[in-house]
């Protein structure tokens, strides 16, 4: 017996949702191209995503989240409004990335794959961002900054929180 697959309570998510896994459902190995473009959409995957995903692709959603999962990159709730990633590749913990990751997290109050609680800032890892010359090294959402110590961090999660998002 087959059961309806349900639907998200949000008409409009369950849209955009729809339209993403129908660009994408006929390729080849279309799983991972389809949720980066998702979480390119949305900044993460919607729960209401995996029952979608796993009806267009012939696959179960324990398959789809467990692909989710398995990939650190994937997010299955909201980030905050910056994404800060931290470098723990060897090059940069040769040079004190273990002690930059150390204060972020004291100073966020947050670990790895958490928000902060006003939403500011959500952390993660990062197993190499190509600027080993000048580690330690993190990303804030797309810029790529190098030779962080925790003063550098200090200053650039300070100028980050007083940051203003215009309303258009």
């Amino acid at each position: 017996m087959s059961h309806p697959t349900p639907q998200p309570a949000d008409t409009a998510l369950a849209a955009q949702l729809q339209a993403v896994i129908d660009q994408h459902a006929a390729r080849p190995g279309a799983m991972l191209p389809l949720l980066h473009a998702i979480q390119a959409q949305h900044g993460y995957i919607p729960d209401a995503a995996v029952p979608m995903i796993a009806e267009a692709l012939r696959h179960t959603r324990a398959e789809v989240h467990g692909i989710i999962s398995f990939y650190h990159h994937f997010r299955t709730h909201p980030p905050g409004r910056h994404v800060i990633q931290v470098c723990r590749a060897e090059a940069c913990q040769a040079v004190g990335a273990r002690a930059l990751e150390a204060h972020v997290k004291s100073a966020l109050g947050v670990d790895y794959h958490e928000t902060t609680a006003d939403r500011e800032f959500t952390l993660e890892p990062v197993y190499c961002l190509g600027n080993c010359a000048c580690g330690p090294s993190l990303r804030v959402d797309d810029e790529i900054h190098g030779r962080v110590d925790a003063a550098g961090f200090d200053r650039l999660a300070a100028q980050l929180s007083a940051t203003v998002v215009e309303v258009k």
